[in-house]
């Protein structure tokens, strides 16, 4: 069994879309097949669009999401429906996520973080179905957000780090602080379990 070893956490200088997007081409270029997880929201459509011209291999890419409302996809809080509309004639693999379906490994996940310091949907307060192993699980955010009041599915925190390496892409000021406060150690947040536990390498893109 491998040894756990404590995250290491990089700034990246830059940490705009533009260094994302070379950062997910560069991943993608990468020999073999590659498994990514994508968060949602609209981050990943720009950095995409910054993509679409590039000779990227996207038939050797197996893409995943971290999470989903549980919506149908052309419903417009659906994640999978705005990855699948902007890569699903690029020749991927999508993996849809299944409730209690367990994840293989991934050389690339790809978070996100929420006001409240939420990654995925994993919440500070949620009601959540708890698997032992790397999973999809059921949660339902406490209280739930009056721009997405739905019911999710996630990847556990065992799914989000079983990946090679993780990237965290957030903007503004508010975020920062709460990022440096989680490194610091502050443990009242879920992105605390990833800069500050035991898991993969963590480049944070940061941006104003």
């Amino acid at each position: 069994m491998t040894e756990a070893v404590a995250a290491t956490v990089e700034w990246a200088e830059p940490g705009d879309a533009v260094a994302v997007a070379d950062h997910i081409a560069r991943v993608v270029s990468a020999p073999g097949h590659k498994r990514i997880a994508f968060t949602g929201g609209s981050t990943p459509i720009k950095v995409l669009a910054l993509l679409k011209d590039r000779p990227l291999d996207w038939a050797s890419v197996t893409i995943a999401l971290t999470d989903d409302r549980r919506v149908p996809d052309d419903h417009a809080a659906s994640n999978f429906g705005k990855i699948h509309a902007a890569l699903g004639t690029s020749g991927a693999t999508f993996e849809r996520l299944e409730e209690g379906a367990e994840v293989a490994p991934f050389d690339l996940v790809w978070l996100g973080m929420g006001e409240d310091g939420h990654v995925a949907s994993l919440f500070p307060e949620m009601k959540a179905h708890v698997r032992p192993g790397p999973a999809v699980i059921a949660t339902t955010p406490i209280p739930l957000p009056p721009e997405a009041p739905f019911d999710r599915l996630t990847l556990n925190a065992k799914a989000l780090k079983a990946t090679k390496e993780i990237i965290l892409v957030v903007t503004g000021a508010s975020k920062k602080a709460l990022m440096e406060r989680a490194i610091a150690g502050d443990d009242r947040y879920p992105v605390t379990d990833f800069l500050r536990g035991y898991g993969p390498p963590v480049t944070i893109y940061w941006s104003e």
